[in-house]
């Protein structure tokens, strides 16, 4: 479990495009060992989008609109549009959780954002814990219903998604900060914090997010880069697998 005695290494990486975000997770993920810290990184985007592991491309015309700059998580779910959010991955050691399951898992995970919601001074809760909300999947993220998904005042905002391997649990998701720049599929972005008329800049919620993550565990913070592995391990990542042009 999470407590007081775990050290977290945090991440800190500035705007890049969907394929090289992809490729860091990835890359942080692979190159994980047993007695790592476990890590937390914060992150942010170009005007991209993502999908789920077991999505395809060739699905949908309208990724023609986004000029290369997307790709395919390491975990499910559905379609994300990003450049207006916030992202966080975690990198967990499986004895943290050892004989829990993956809800009980995402329940203790998902607090601090739940509480980061709660210290802007929103009603959140979690989509299991509002009668009025029928649980239900889509192809695109923010339009379905999963029993840990964040709502506020019975609107969902951002979403998460989990993968497992036998070293580590791995856990990313996003925080829509500002309004998206809505087109033909406006429907499809979600809710954000510009719109239930919070206005914070894209490093106040990082500051935020991550005095969450502090208060809620009670861990202590260790800043970092990427290793010379890990750097190693994105770059041929980016070319071996997210270069979907040519691969």
């Amino acid at each position: 479990m999470i407590h007081q005695t775990t050290k977290f290494r945090v991440i800190q990486t500035e705007q890049k495009s969907a394929n090289e975000n992809m490729a860091i997770d990835d890359a942080l993920l692979t190159s994980y060992n047993k007695n790592d810290l476990a890590i937390l990184r914060l992150y942010t985007w170009d005007k991209s989008l993502t999908i789920g592991i077991s999505q395809d491309f060739s699905e949908y015309s309208f990724i023609n609109e986004y000029n290369g700059n997307f790709a395919k998580r390491i975990t499910g779910g559905g379609i994300l549009f990003h450049g207006h959010d916030l992202s966080y991955s975690l990198i967990i050691p499986t004895q943290f959780f050892q004989g829990l399951s993956i809800k009980q898992s995402y329940e203790i995970i998902c607090s601090f954002i739940l509480n980061f919601y709660k210290d802007l001074g929103l009603d959140a809760k979690y989509a299991k814990d509002d009668l009025n909300v029928k649980l239900s999947k889509s192809e695109y993220c923010q339009v379905g219903f999963e029993a840990y998904d964040i709502l506020v005042n019975g609107i969902k905002i951002g979403g998460n998604a989990q993968r497992r391997t036998k070293k580590a649990i791995f856990q990313h998701g996003s925080i829509p900060v500002l309004s998206p720049n809505k087109d033909k599929i406006e429907n499809k972005f979600g809710a954000s914090l510009e719109n239930m008329n919070i206005n914070i800049t894209f490093e106040e919620a990082k500051k935020r997010l991550i005095n969450s993550f502090e208060k809620s565990f009670n861990v202590d913070l260790e800043y970092s880069q990427l290793t010379k592995i890990e750097n190693e391990k994105k770059d041929l990542l980016l070319k071996d697998k997210y270069d979907y042009a040519n691969n």
